[in-house]
């Protein structure tokens, strides 16, 4: 009996998650809003509660978030990473400063405390790859010269999660100060280990992994994936970082492949994920920090503004080119929840979750229309600024003039 409420359950969130899909693309939305509202709607203190299926759609939550980020490590390869790192840096360090202290302030302004100050800061820093890029392709903006600019600063987010996420373990798994450094010691050997690895061997790696058959490519990046991310997680690293970590190290043909045949399971799981993060949160505990999550979203919002604008500057975009990268940077989405996802299950702070749900939601629907309006606004504003100057009268013509008397 149980066995067949299990199936139904999880059939009809399946089923829901489809048809909440094709409704947002039928309007060019990004269908996370929808998926966080689904979970809301069917966790704690929602219209139905679920009951039967909940751990088994906990574990297909922890298996999404592998899947997002072994994703996103498939999209650069190790010298790509390097390359960014050596030429962007200081966009990274600009676009840390401007949007990850907001978040820090606010927590800390609302009584939260540093650990939740430090989570807070990493769900306002990082941007959503995976909105952005539809965002592009869907704007025809993916061949303007603006576009590696913004590529650049979401690589270099990627890159810093690396770092940031060992840390946030560590915090809110209550770790002194000499187990928090022993993580990150592990968590940058492991990644420094695995750049080393994939620039000078990663040829070989792809090799071993390689084959023509789809189902053994599949069953062998998957498998090795989810072993790399528990021996992480074992190793209180996180499961996150080794997932990509294994996405950076394969590369070529081996990453085309296992791209196309993961999309399909990555987005599956990834849906779960969402809803997993909004049955855990209760949408009577929303309305109480609204306010907050509102005022945090413009300002935060301008934040990002300002770092593409800078970013874009500094690579000697034109004027228009900065304010569109400025713009393409706002929506926050899939990281943000990860990070929050942290520490709501470790019971850090029980405000968090909610501020982090209605702040996601928020942006994740003004991003694609700051990536829409920020240029022609901008341009408009800054026409209706210029002094202006009345026309001269035009000049006599000579048949005109006046003749002397």
């Amino acid at each position: 009996m149980h066995s067949a409420v299990l199936l139904i359950e999880f059939g009809s969130i399946i089923l829901g998650l489809g048809l909440l899909g094709r409704f947002a693309a039928r309007f060019r939305l990004s269908p996370i809003p929808l998926y966080l509202l689904a979970g809301l709607a069917f966790g704690e203190g929602g219209l139905l509660p679920l009951g039967a299926s909940e751990e088994f759609v906990a574990t297909g939550a922890e298996i999404g978030v592998i899947l997002l980020l072994l994703m996103l490590g498939l999209e650069y390869t190790a010298s790509d990473l390097v390359s960014n790192l050596k030429t962007h840096y200081p966009s990274g360090l600009v676009d840390c400063a401007l949007n990850a202290l907001p978040g820090a302030a606010v927590a800390l302004l609302l009584g939260w405390g540093p650990v939740a100050a430090v989570v807070l800061a990493g769900v306002t820093w990082i941007s959503s790859s995976g909105v952005i890029a539809k965002v592009l392709g869907d704007l025809g903006r993916v061949g303007n010269r603006e576009t590696p600019v913004i590529l650049s600063v979401l690589v270099l987010e990627d890159l810093a999660m690396a770092v940031y996420l060992p840390i946030v373990t560590a915090l809110v798994a209550g770790a002194g100060l000499m187990a928090g450094s022993v993580t990150l010691a592990i968590a940058l050997g492991a990644a420094g280990l695995v750049l080393f690895l994939a620039v000078r061997y990663g040829r070989l790696i792809s090799r071993f992994v390689s084959s023509d058959d789809p189902e053994k490519l599949l069953l062998v990046v998957l498998g090795l994936t989810i072993l790399v991310a528990g021996v992480a997680q074992q190793l209180q690293v996180s499961a996150a970082v080794g997932a990509f970590l294994v996405g950076i190290a394969l590369s070529g043909e081996v990453a085309e492949g296992a791209h196309t045949l993961l999309s399909p399971l990555r987005d599956l799981f990834a849906a779960v994920f969402f809803v997993f993060f909004g049955l855990h949160t209760d949408p009577s505990s929303i309305p109480p920090v609204l306010l907050p999550a509102l005022g945090l979203a413009v300002l935060t919002a301008l934040t990002k503004i300002a770092t593409g604008y800078w970013a874009a500057r500094r690579a000697g975009i034109s004027v228009k080119g900065r304010w569109r990268a400025g713009g393409a940077l706002v929506a926050r989405g899939e990281f943000s929840i990860v990070i929050a996802g942290l520490a709501v299950s470790a019971g850090i702070e029980p405000s968090l979750g909610p501020l982090a749900t209605a702040y996601v939601l928020i942006l994740v629907v003004l991003g694609p229309l700051t990536a829409r309006y920020t240029e022609p606004v901008a341009t408009w504003w800054a026409r209706r600024r210029e002094p202006h100057h009345p026309e001269p009268a035009p000049r006599a013509t000579e048949a005109e003039a006046p003749v002397a008397d």
